[in-house]
């Protein structure tokens, strides 16, 4: 099969996501890590649609890039002719070597959207294609809506391509923007087209019908020699083809390199990154990198991973950059629990009284109302609590939380008393609500004695009603997530009543940054 690249829009079409806002910053950011793990292009934005892309590219022009190439995104032109339209001069202004320019290939669009002749859409590809060569630019030209546009007029759909071609064009891109098309009508149009066309073909299709990266696949297969897609598969409405899924399914199952060796590795953290860039949390079941990717749930499933990875995994998750991970709930047997004691370096055996009994505590805890898959701090702490004996960090005296409503304004005040090592503290803080104070006193106190518990914040905090019939009385699961310097956990409490659900799920994210931080050497360390 033919070397294929892949193409990068993430700062273009992914930017289109709803909740999705880079500033010039995060898109250099983001250059900077594709560049990093080996992607071949890397499409900047649109510098004729808005001051942000064209400060982009700018700025672009200083950054040191060893492996991807950037390109300018653009339309054909508006204007009369090429030579005064702005969006194309904008493009070149932009000093890329490489320019990506759409056309309209569906003789709808023609009629409706530009409301020109057929002929006259010809002549924008054309010349608009033509122009950007004589500057010495390499252009590629994406045929908008071509998929639908083949579909309702084969013979003007081709006609854009051969006026794309008669300008000059590079790279032909066949285009599902609608994401409609299905992987075997991708395959079947390409396929009897390519003896046709001259030059290089590509492929960039929407993810509408949950088919992107399938008719990406499907047109490689036919012929195409350029992938485009999306990091995480970001883009307006369902999104883009998921250029992470894309590289990991090149790499481990058609044995393409399309990423520079040892690059591979790197796919997990750099999904991750575009995640965190994005202000968006990572899908947990995305394929190749999720974070539930190469997790096992179920007691018969950890019990063969166990034996063989194999049985239960279609790649080792080391390839691409992500881990194994055993998840232990009231559906695992005994084997996910010794596996889990394994990992967090704790001496338990699959046929040991002290397993059995850890697995009758679980299935209770869990029928309880708890959910320790969805909490693996709270999880830890319990198996070093049941194994190895674990001496709380402090103890509760007693606590009182007190909300008040005075003009119009409610507060919250919380009066907390604990001891450390025989040494009482009690002290009070208020708060926006009452768990908010709670948390307040507590660090409050501890702070003393625990300096570290500065550097750990909440990261988000929620609440679930397990039985909805019960109304105001019914149990409710508290799962708070926890972050410091390092890493974010998550821990879990769950009662009647919301204030002691939320202290126990306070406490244990509080002993576990105090766990975590005695493993690494790094404390606790008291003042007092």
């Amino acid at each position: 099969m033919a070397l294929v690249e892949l193409y990068d829009t993430t700062l273009r079409d992914g930017a289109q996501a709803e909740g999705i806002s880079y500033s010039v910053q995060d898109k250099l950011r983001i250059t900077e890590k594709l560049d990093a793990l080996g992607v071949p292009y890397i499409e900047g934005g649109w510098p004729g649609s808005n001051p942000k892309d064209a400060e982009y590219f700018r700025r672009a022009k200083a950054l040191r890039l060893s492996t991807a190439k950037l390109t300018a995104f653009g339309s054909t032109r508006h204007a009369a002719t090429a030579a005064k339209d702005a969006n194309l001069n904008a493009l070149l202004k932009a000093e890329t070597s490489i320019i990506t320019i759409f056309g309209k290939t569906w003789d709808l669009h023609v009629r409706e959207v530009l409301r020109v002749s057929p002929e006259e859409n010809l002549k924008m590809i054309e010349e608009s294609v033509a122009y950007l060569k004589r500057h010495g630019r390499t252009v590629m030209y994406d045929a908008e809506h071509f998929f639908d546009g083949y579909k309702d007029n084969a013979g003007y759909a081709l006609k854009t391509l051969q006026a794309a071609l008669a300008g000059g064009a590079d790279t032909l891109i066949f285009c599902d923007t609608n994401g409609g098309s299905l992987p075997h009508e991708v395959h079947d149009v390409i396929s009897k087209l390519k003896s046709q066309l001259s030059v290089p073909l590509g492929i960039h299709s929407h993810n509408d019908s949950e088919l992107a990266v399938a008719n990406a696949l499907a047109a490689v297969h036919a012929g195409c020699q350029q992938v485009q897609g999306v990091v995480n598969g970001y883009g307006e409405r369902c999104g883009n083809a998921n250029l992470v899924s894309l590289a990991g399914l090149f790499a481990t199952k058609m044995g393409l390199e399309v990423l520079p060796a040892g690059r591979l590795k790197e796919l997990t953290e750099t999904s991750r990154f575009v995640a965190e860039v994005s202000n968006l949390a990572q899908v947990a079941n995305q394929p190749f990198v999720g974070s539930s990717a190469f997790a096992h749930k179920g007691g018969v499933h950890v019990n063969a991973v166990m034996k063989n990875p194999r049985t239960y995994e279609h790649i080792e998750p080391s390839v691409v950059g992500n881990q194994r991970k055993i998840l232990v709930s009231e559906l695992s047997g005994r084997s996910s629990l010794v596996l889990k004691a394994q990992d967090l370096a704790m001496d338990l055996s699959k046929e040991t009284p002290a397993a059995k009994k850890l697995l009758k505590l679980l299935q209770k805890l869990e029928h309880e109302g708890y959910h320790f898959e969805a909490a693996q701090g709270s999880l830890e702490l319990l198996l070093k609590r049941e194994l190895e004996h674990l001496k709380p960090f402090f103890k509760l005296e007693g606590f009182r939380v007190i909300m008040e409503k005075r003009d119009r304004k409610l507060t919250s005040e919380a009066t907390i008393k604990i001891k450390v090592d025989g040494v009482t503290e009690q002290t009070a803080a208020e708060g926006d609500g009452p768990v908010n104070a709670l948390d307040n006193a507590i660090r409050k106190a501890l702070r003393q004695f625990y300096p570290t518990l500065a550097q750990m914040h909440l990261r988000d905090f929620k609440v679930r009603v397990l039985d909805e019939k019960a109304g105001t009385a019914a149990k409710v699961r508290v799962l708070i997530q926890s972050q410091d310097e390092q890493d974010s956990w998550d821990t879990i409490g769950v009662s009647e009543n919301v204030i002691e659900a939320s202290w126990q799920a306070l406490v244990d994210s509080i002993e576990y940054k105090l766990l975590k931080d005695r493993k690494s050497g790094n404390g606790p360390k008291k003042k007092r």
